[in-house]
């Protein structure tokens, strides 16, 4: 049932969303050029081409399966889809004709430019916020105990990919003992200083999470080291048990 409301809010998207939009107009024009191109090419080519297009879309439906088990949210698994999507279709044109691939090649490099993938927009029981108004929050006495607080800027990939954890996560873990919160660096820059974020120019570090107790960072993700070893794909099961976010909700249920 989640998937196929899954796939329903993103076929919204494919009509509504400009980047989605484009990828679909540009692989429904391969179908029209190759049945144009069916009057052109020699017998041989075209059964060399007819093989190979076999064997894209099984090694395309392969790669979507082993990203759709591996991946736990909808526009990651979006993403990795139109990545391996735009790799088989250019080595498919380079059988045609090498003009056709270098055209393939401006023309995703366009979209690339002119549009990004649209994060997930609903905020679940989380809340955005100011950097003032975290401050705020974090030093006064009747606000809850934890925050657990994501930095992200819309700019970034990684951000945009993990954009729905955050707001599920705050559906199952959200009490009076816990609240979550949303700060947008893209918005709000000179907050990555005061926080300890140094986005680099690979903007490695977002999103960051910070869990606060008060107004007193209890602990963050990534950490500060987080270049000495591979960050793992960000989930909402990955997020609760770094931030033992179980534990918490007991400590809740249990008042303590």
């Amino acid at each position: 049932m989640k998937n196929q409301s899954n796939l329903m809010e993103w076929l919204n998207q494919v009509v509504g969303e400009p980047y989605y939009f484009f990828h679909f107009l540009a692989f429904l024009s391969y179908f029209i050029v190759r049945s144009s191109a069916a009057n052109i090419l020699s017998p041989q080519i075209t059964q060399h081409l007819f093989h190979r297009e076999i064997q894209a879309i099984l090694a395309f439906l392969m790669l979507a399966a082993y990203k759709m088990v591996r991946e736990e949210t909808w526009e990651g698994f979006i993403a990795d889809a139109l990545f391996f999507g735009k790799i088989f279709l250019i080595a498919l044109t380079l059988i045609m004709d090498y003009h056709l691939t270098l055209w393939y090649i401006v023309l995703f490099s366009v979209i690339y430019v002119i549009a990004q993938q649209p994060p997930f927009e609903k905020l679940g029981s989380s809340s955005k916020l100011t950097p003032l108004q975290l401050e705020a929050l974090l030093t006064e006495g009747n606000t809850p105990r934890f925050w657990l607080v994501e930095f992200r800027a819309s700019f970034s990939s990684g951000c945009r990919r993990a954009s729905r954890c955050f707001p599920e996560l705050s559906i199952t873990y959200s009490n009076k003992n816990l609240s979550f919160g949303i700060v947008d660096l893209g918005l709000f820059p000179n907050a990555a200083e005061k926080f300890g974020i140094s986005p680099g120019g690979s903007m490695g570090q977002l999103p960051t999470y910070i869990l606060f107790e008060n107004d007193t960072e209890v602990s963050r993700f990534p950490e500060f080291n987080f270049e000495a070893t591979p960050t793992p794909p960000i989930t909402t099961r990955l997020l609760a048990r770094h931030f033992e976010l179980d534990r918490l909700l007991l400590e809740y249920v249990n008042g303590k």
